[in-house]
């Protein structure tokens, strides 16, 4: 199966070395499961020819606002809409959850409360699954049809499923300790201290990306009616 990775966005040069680049993680998040890759970089303006060009795809997370005016912003939502008339399995992290969410009669915006950061305890019906936050924007209003599948106090609707085809998550899986000890190095400015400190003190805690990586496979291979 071929997954298409929509790079709305990149992650800091600066952390590549450590890192490797955002479809580098989401290659590693989602390994064991027989997928190949192909990354259209769509926050550079680069579209594949249509919805055919994989079998599944991804949209990734960005510094960017899904509300916010970028050339690439529009054409991204169509595509998004036709990928979902079309039935096509899709997944959405951090900003991919918050742009499928808007493409499809949604609302995101800058949260008034501020940033979630760091390792986050997400309730996922009943069960409580630890994942990396990095986040100001939020999805407020959740479109018609969609189910909310995972919430915090902080972030009310943190994953939706729209059927069976979609899959949307707010936290990024795909962060492990060196992902975050990164950015909270380089970006840690955009934080309070007390948030920055808090974020610091819990990077040692255990997250469930593996998990939720398998999760997110699993979903991507699901027989679905056409």
């Amino acid at each position: 199966m071929r997954i298409g990775i929509l790079q709305s966005g990149h992650f800091p040069e600066e952390l590549v070395p450590e890192t490797g680049t955002y479809p580098d993680m989401y290659a590693t998040l989602l390994d064991g499961h027989g997928f190949t890759f192909q990354t259209w970089s769509v926050v550079d303006g680069v579209f594949p020819d249509g919805i055919d060009a994989a079998d599944g795809w991804l949209v990734s997370g960005s510094r960017h606002g899904a509300y916010e005016d970028h050339d690439w912003i529009p054409p991204l939502e169509e595509f998004i809409r036709t990928a979902h008339a079309a039935r096509k399995p899709m997944v959405g992290i951090c900003f991919g959850h918050q742009i499928i969410a808007q493409a499809l009669g949604g609302k995101v915006i800058k949260f008034p409360s501020g940033w979630s950061v760091g390792p986050t305890q997400y309730d996922f019906g009943g069960e409580t699954v630890a994942l990396n936050a990095w986040h100001q924007d939020q999805v407020v209003e959740v479109p018609e049809g969609a189910r909310v599948l995972a919430s915090t106090e902080f972030c009310a609707n943190a994953a939706l499923a729209y059927g069976d085809t979609i899959l949307t998550i707010q936290p990024h899986p795909e962060f492990g300790k060196a992902a975050l000890d990164g950015l909270l190095r380089t970006r840690g400015h955009l934080l309070t201290d007390e948030l920055l400190d808090r974020a610091r003190n819990a990077l040692d805690t255990p997250t469930a990306n593996r998990e939720t990586g398998r999760k997110i496979g699993e979903f991507f291979l699901r027989a679905r009616e056409v």
